[in-house]
C-alpha cells in the first residue's frame, strides 16, 4: 500500500463514519511517519482503522470499504475495521499517534501508530510476517533500540512475554548472547 492509497482509505473512512479523525494501527501506520518507507513494510493491502471519536462506527467502514467489498475489487486495497482495544502497544500509545493530514485526505486526519509502538505491537503478535516487518524496520534504521527497550516496560504483557520480546529484540539487533 502506498501513502496515496492510505490517504484514499482515510478519506473514505472519514466520510463513512462521519469522523474527521481515523486511527491507523496496523502495518500501514508506518506511512504516517514515513512518506516512502522501505517496500518490505508495505506488503499488506489492508489498513487497520477505526474512527477515533466514534469507534463504534468501525463496522460501517468494514462493510463499505472492507475485504470483499466493491471498494477492494475496484482499487485492490481495503480497510480492516478494528477498535482501540486491538492494539497491544505500550501504555500511552494514543498520546504518541502521528498525524497524517494532506490535501488528499480531504480534511480527515489519519492518526497513525508511532513506529516504535508499531514495532513493539508486532513483537507481541510475533507472526512470521511481523518478524519480517520488525527486521526490516530495524535494518533500515527506522527505530531506536533505546526507545524500543524503554517502551518495552510499558507493554501490557506478563513478565514472561516481556522477557521473550527482550530476547527477540536482542536477536534483531544482532546480539550474540540471548
Amino acid at each position: 500500500m502506498t501513502r496515496a492509497q492510505l490517504e484514499h482509505i482515510l478519506r473514505a473512512a472519514g466520510s463513512i463514519a462521519d469522523d474527521d479523525d481515523i486511527v491507523v494501527i496496523g502495518s500501514q501506520a508506518v506511512l504516517g511517519q514515513f512518506a516512502d518507507p522501505p517496500s518490505e513494510l508495505l506488503v499488506s493491502m489492508e489498513a487497520d482503522v477505526f474512527p477515533k471519536n466514534h469507534p463504534e462506527r468501525a463496522d460501517l467502514i468494514e462493510g463499505s470499504i472492507g475485504e470483499g467489498s466493491y471498494f477492494e475489487s475496484t482499487f485492490g486495497y481495503y480497510a480492516q475495521a478494528v477498535g482501540p482495544e486491538t492494539a497491544v502497544a505500550p501504555t500511552g500509545w494514543m498520546e504518541r499517534l502521528v498525524p497524517l493530514k494532506t490535501p488528499r485526505t480531504s480534511g480527515v486526519t489519519g492518526w497513525c501508530l508511532e513506529i516504535h509502538d508499531l514495532v513493539l505491537s508486532k513483537c507481541v503478535a510475533a507472526r512470521d510476517k511481523d518478524r519480517v516487518y520488525i527486521a526490516a524496520a530495524i535494518a533500515h534504521g527506522l527505530v531506536s533500540r533505546a526507545t524500543l527497550e524503554s517502551r518495552l516496560a510499558l507493554l501490557p504483557v506478563d513478565d514472561a512475554r516481556r522477557a521473550r520480546i527482550a530476547a527477540d529484540l536482542a536477536g534483531y539487533f544482532g546480539d550474540q548472547t540471548q
